[in-house]
């Protein structure tokens, strides 16, 4: 795994691995979490969440944001990470609750469930806000979906940065598609070129402060869907990390 750490004037500094050592108690202790579900579990060797969540800065008392948390994955350790003291956001767009209406169920059965810092939010994704400023936005290959969903891509990132706090992170995972641009071509393949998320999210006015290599695959041939047998679950993914710069 490589980081490579950016300041504002995007020179790069050597690339820094993110080692075990390296990983807070309280990350290391929301991963071994015992009321994750095994099939939570079972897929942490090819998602790598301790090192993931170390990556974001995330820590105990933050205000978070798990966009399309799905079956909570993700909510379930930042909710454990965050604490009593936090908040985590489990957030579906609208056009996700219109396709999945239980969605926003399921993120209040994990509230009911022992992860009481959990509250469901839909809202468009292009207007994404809350009531108070937050600390992390977290959108785990769901990125791609808002483009070929033709959401208005540079409100949604503008919308995300009025929502954090002045140093606030906005943390971005996807399927890596080189060349694949067009709403038609990522509906297709469900990837998208890191370039131009890249680009995207910088116009907002964040800047780049690191992205990593940790979940690479350079077996994925990256012109297949992702939701193709062979390479399901274990496709060549992106990390990039930007930051509200503080003032």
């Amino acid at each position: 795994m490589r980081i490579l750490l950016l300041p504002i004037v995007a020179l790069a500094f050597a690339a820094v691995p993110v080692q075990a050592a390296d990983i807070p108690d309280y990350i290391a202790a929301a991963v071994a979490d015992k009321d994750r579900p095994k099939e939570d579990t079972d897929r942490d060797a090819d998602r790598k969440p301790a090192e993931i969540m170390a990556l974001t800065g995330v820590k105990p008392g933050d205000r978070a944001v798990d966009v399309g948390p799905g079956k909570g994955y993700y909510t379930r350790i930042l909710s454990r990470i965050v604490g009593a003291n936090g908040k985590v956001y489990g957030f579906n767009p609208t056009w996700v609750d219109a396709k999945y209406p239980t969605a926003k169920e399921g993120v209040a059965a994990l509230a009911a469930g022992g992860y009481a810092n959990v509250e469901a939010s839909v809202q468009p994704m292009d207007e994404i806000k809350f009531d108070k400023p937050v600390d992390l936005v977290f959108i785990s290959q769901l990125y791609h979906d808002q483009v070929w969903q033709k959401i208005d891509i540079a409100k949604m990132n503008k919308a995300i940065f009025d929502a954090l706090n002045p140093g606030g992170v906005y943390f971005i995972i996807d399927h890596t598609g080189p060349g694949v641009t067009t709403p038609e071509q990522i509906d297709k393949l469900h990837r998208i070129d890191p370039a131009v998320v890249k680009a995207q999210v910088l116009a907002a006015g964040f800047v780049l402060d690191a992205e990593s290599d940790i979940l690479r695959n350079p077996n994925d041939p990256k012109n297949i869907l992702v939701f193709d047998p062979s390479i399901r679950g274990k496709t060549d993914q992106f990390i990039y990390k930007f930051r509200k710069p503080a003032k």
